[in-house]
């Protein structure tokens, strides 16, 4: 019998299960991350992260979906990738770098009795290009752009943060049917590479609220990179300033999109939930 030590973690709500690649050999991890992540057969959750070595950074990160499939990165599991690190003496230090499917991260630890507590992560910058979101629209940057869905018009502002957003700012988001509505956005086939969809309210020039269909996952609790997604196009539709509080139904991140740099920041919580072992 083969035994896989794992970690039940979550990023506001956002949650995952890590594995430590330097100490054991995870096989099919496309396979193992539906079956953990069934939420009545398996341990519950968005989907499975392992914990690499890296030639280039500290540490990299890979990631599948609940659905099995492999995603670019995530910004909350990036937070605790961090914490998990730190808090399980993979390393001391409070400034890692990560790599991930979408370039490097640059991850800072906020310690509080001897753990991470908060965890900011440079997410890089923000691209706008539509044939490297991709999406296929002509104009640059596609903002308040005119999709058909089902014979309804919706407005959506596109954005990658290493992987696809479309943003929808609107009124009424409680009432939305995410499951029925979500895929046919994923699938729409101006999206060569499917899409995460992030709908929005705005409450003020530094507040919104969000929910979100995740490509491969379906609607989570939270999302980082749609919140930095989200961030940047509530900037360019002049609806936000650059630092912004986005509440989320599992929490709330703080999103900074700096004027000096290009780069967008995130900081929130990263929490263990708790620790298994898995018996094959």
């Amino acid at each position: 019998m083969k035994k896989l030590k794992f970690t039940k973690m979550h990023g506001a709500g956002n949650d995952y299960i890590y594995m430590n690649g330097f100490t054991q050999k995870i096989e099919n991890p496309s396979e193992l991350a539906v079956r953990l992540s069934d939420r009545h057969f398996g341990v519950g959750s968005d989907g499975l992260v392992l914990i690499l070595p890296s030639d280039t950074c500290d540490f990299r990160m890979q990631m599948f979906n609940s659905d099995g499939s492999e995603a670019e990165m995530c910004g909350n599991a990036s937070r605790c990738v961090g914490k998990y690190v730190y808090d399980n003496g993979l390393t001391d230090k409070k400034e890692i770098t990560l790599e991930t499917k979408a370039g490097i991260k640059y991850i800072t630890l906020k310690e509080g009795n001897a753990v991470a507590r908060k965890v900011t992560v440079d997410m890089g910058e923000p691209i706008l290009a539509p044939t490297l979101i991709p999406v296929q629209i002509a104009e640059e940057p596609v903002l308040d752009y005119p999709l058909d869905i089902d014979g309804r018009i919706w407005k959506i502002s596109c954005v990658s943060m290493g992987n696809p957003h479309a943003v929808v700012f609107m009124k009424g988001i409680k009432d939305l049917d995410l499951p029925v509505l979500g895929p046919k956005f994923e699938t729409h086939s101006v999206f060569p590479r499917k899409t995460n969809t992030e709908f929005i309210e705005v409450v003020d020039r530094n507040t919104l609220n969000m929910r979100v269909w995740e490509r491969g996952a379906g609607e989570t609790l939270a999302c980082g990179t749609g919140a930095c997604a989200a961030a940047v196009a509530a900037v360019l539709n002049n609806h936000c300033d650059r630092e912004i509080t986005i509440h989320l139904l599992g929490g709330d991140l703080k999103i900074e999109w700096s004027v000096f740099n290009n780069h967008v920041y995130m900081t929130g919580e990263a929490v263990t939930v708790f620790e298994g072992e898995l018996v094959n």
